[in-house]
Formats: structure tokens, C-alpha cells, sequence
């Protein structure tokens, strides 16, 4: 098997190395795993692609590059240049540092990264590591990621749902934030939302005196619905939930009909 991974995290991440052990394990003694990864942190920036600019690209190593734009970037850098003479059979996004549940799906450079792969018709599996108490103290807080990160894929590539519609089914994974002993199994969920917790910005003067805003988060710990992500991991389990890129709500398609008109 040929497997391509990235991250939002950076080249350099502890959770790409950790990533990379869990693709060797899938890839097999005769597989090929290929890195593309950002040379810098992209945390953030969600399905992004650098559509106005180029992005510089520099081989680090045997199947090793980093490239100067977002996981999104890097997937398309991978399939059209790097491994343009074959595709990979399976694209793994992260592990990335902190989970990628609830509302920060929606910007996570890591699930960008998956979508890109899913957009352009390849197996794809973003995978998350919750960071809380009961691993932030650990010799390697990614023990629970590591521990059960190729079992996991393996059992998507297996038993999983793996279709071929325009916007085609990927994966995202979280692994609860506890040590990899501690792990209670694992759940097929939604994706969930943490009421009361959104994103904002807190102000700050630089010695000259220049304003400058950071983007702050909110709290993690919060149960983010019954049957979602965010709870399965506090509750000690990997969450599994299955999207797609796709985002019209068709819940309000029905509903909504009797807005049609026809001009004459």
C-alpha cells in the first residue's frame, strides 16, 4: 500500500512522527508511505488552498517534503507532483496536537487536508489527539493516538463505508485524551457543538504601542451533545464520525420548496 500523509501541524511535529509509525504499520514491509507536510504551522486554516500565490516545495529526505503552504496544499502537492507518476492508495492527516471535535472541525487544518484527498477521489482519514489532564502529563501525550491509530484505520479500511460519490465519504478521528491503557473502546458518532463556546479575539499592545489581536478558544472539557465526538472522547472512547464536503443542509430542501417561482 502507498500512503501519503500530512498534517496542520508542521514538519516537525511530534504527531507526524507518530503518524508516520502508524502508516509504516498499514503500509506493510512492501508498502511506501510519502510525506507532505507544511513547513510551517497551518493550524487553523481549514480547506484552504494558496490559489493566488506559488508554494515552494523542498525534498527533506527519501519520500520526505515540506512545502510552504496549508495540508490542503501539501495533498495536491503530493498528487500532482511529488507522486504524480502514482497515486497513493490512502491520504492520513494529522495525528494533530489537540482534538479536532465539534465546532473546530470546521477549522481545522487537519480535516482540510482529508477533504482535499476525499474532493480529489482517495481513501482519507483525518486523525485528532485530545489533549487534557489525563495525558498533558504523560511521557508522550500522543500515547493513546499511537497505541491505537493503525487498529482504528484498519478497521475503517476493512469495515468501513467507502463510496465513490462526488463528495465522497472521509473519516475523522479523535483519541480521547487518556493514556492508550485507559481507552474504552470505540464510537461511530456526529459531530457534536460545545454551547457557549465559540471562538473570539483578546486585544494587545506591542511595545510601540501597536494593537495586535490573538484568537483565543474556549474551554475543551464541555459535553458536546449525546451520541458526538466531544463526549465520546471525555467519555475515554475514540470517536469516529463519518463527513463529507458537501454542505448543503438538506434537512431544509423539503421545507423550503415552497420558495420556488418561475419568471415568465
Amino acid at each position: 500500500m502507498r500512503i501519503l500523509i500530512t498534517n496542520d501541524d508542521g514538519i516537525n511535529a511530534p504527531g507526524l512522527k507518530v503518524l508516520e509509525a502508524i502508516a509504516a504499520d498499514i503500509a506493510g514491509p512492501t508498502g511506501e508511505v510519502w510525506v507532505v507536510a507544511p513547513a510551517f504551522e497551518q493550524s487553523g486554516v481549514g480547506h484552504a488552498i494558496s490559489y493566488t500565490h506559488p508554494t515552494m516545495i523542498a525534498e527533506l529526505g527519501p519520500r520526505r517534503f515540506a512545502a510552504e503552504g496549508s495540508p490542503a496544499d501539501c495533498v495536491l502537492a503530493g498528487l500532482y507532483d511529488v507522486m504524480a507518476d502514482a497515486r497513493p492508495d490512502l491520504v492520513l492527516s494529522g495525528v494533530n496536537r489537540g482534538n479536532n471535535a465539534a465546532e473546530n472541525t470546521l477549522y481545522s487544518g487537519t480535516i482540510g487536508g482529508a477533504m482535499e484527498a476525499a474532493l480529489q477521489g482517495l481513501p482519507a482519514i483525518a486523525l485528532s489527539q485530545f489533549y487534557g489532564p489525563g495525558n498533558v502529563s504523560l511521557d508522550d501525550p500522543f500515547d493513546a493516538a499511537a497505541r491505537h491509530g493503525a487498529a482504528t484505520i484498519r478497521t475503517l479500511l476493512d469495515h468501513g463505508l467507502w463510496d465513490g460519490e462526488d463528495y465522497r465519504l472521509f473519516y475523522n478521528v479523535n483519541f480521547p485524551p487518556i493514556a492508550g491503557a485507559d481507552v474504552k473502546g470505540l464510537r461511530v458518532v456526529k459531530q457534536g457543538f460545545r454551547r457557549g463556546i465559540t471562538f473570539g479575539v483578546e486585544p494587545h499592545l506591542s511595545p510601540s504601542g501597536r494593537k495586535f489581536l490573538w484568537v483565543r478558544g474556549g474551554r475543551q472539557d464541555i459535553d458536546s451533545g449525546e451520541g458526538t465526538d466531544g463526549t465520546a472522547n471525555l467519555q475515554g472512547y475514540i470517536s469516529v464520525t463519518p463527513m463529507r464536503a458537501d454542505l448543503t443542509a438538506h434537512d431544509a430542501l423539503a421545507p423550503l420548496a415552497h420558495l420556488e417561482s418561475r419568471f415568465e
